[in-house]
């Protein structure tokens, strides 16, 4: 396995990015792992490492890399009323859609120009705030984000404007949406609502609800850490990225 930690160039600075990919047999298809609200930690490289072992190029952002470096955070970060915790809450709710795209534009730019990337279409996925942003993205760049999940992705119905539902009919790849079953940022209202859009949108994929598991069961490292709805996950994630991607 090849990694490296690069800071890649995007109109509002430079976002520092974990990347991975095989060491033989490239180049291959990317994909994009948006990370989760704690943000960047080894749990999260461990998943990219995971993906690239099957032969993806795997890249990790920051995606909080506005608020400056110290924008990473300890085990504390889910602790309610904890500093990390009041730190990230603090960037989180400051986070929106549109410079996220803004992001992942300058990400496929970067893509663009690695020998070990496959050119075509890329995938995305994202877990918990970010399960919106990969949504977003097979929206915004349908012709080139073709494969797209969502893991427990909060507040996928919104009242605001960007709200990942309003573009799902502009989507024409292929996307997965994954729900925990219990899940106060998800809850089973707006899941029902979702899924109406979702099929009277006609867009190619799955809505998918996982039985008896909470918010966060993939994660290895959580208290609501489900094996099986976990490998499951992997399951469908890498069903999809072979189906679309290769």
């Amino acid at each position: 396995m090849i990694e490296q930690d690069v800071d890649i160039p995007t109109r509002a600075g430079a976002i520092p990015t974990f990347v991975c990919h095989p060491e033989r047999g490239g180049p291959h298809p990317a994909v994009l792992l948006l990370m989760d609200a704690p943000g960047i930690r080894e749990e999260l490289r461990d998943m990219a490492r995971r993906l690239a072992t099957v032969g993806y190029v795997v890249l990790l952002p920051n995606l909080y890399y506005r608020a400056g470096r110290d924008s990473l955070f300890g085990p504390d970060v889910l602790t309610e009323g904890s500093d990390d915790h009041r730190r990230m809450r603090a960037i989180r709710t400051k986070m929106t859609i549109p410079p996220v795209m803004e992001d992942i534009a300058d990400l496929m730019t970067y893509l663009d120009g690695r020998p070990e990337v496959r050119p075509g279409p890329i995938g995305a996925h994202g877990y918990c705030m970010s399960g919106p942003y990969a949504l977003a993205a097979a929206a915004r760049f349908p012709d080139r984000v073709r494969a797209a999940a969502s893991f427990y992705g909060t507040w996928l119905v919104s009242d605001a404007e960007e709200s990942p539902h309003l573009d799902l009919g502009r989507i024409t790849g292929e996307i997965y949406i994954s729900c925990a079953e219990h899940d106060s940022l998800a809850p089973p209202e707006m899941v029902a609502e979702l899924r109406d859009l979702f099929e009277r949108s006609q867009v190619r994929g799955e809505l998918e609800i996982q039985p008896g598991v909470h918010h966060g069961f993939a994660f290895p490292e959580r208290w609501c850490f489900d094996k099986a709805a976990a490998e499951r996950h992997w399951e469908r994630l890498i069903a999809l990225y072979r189906r679309v991607l290769g």
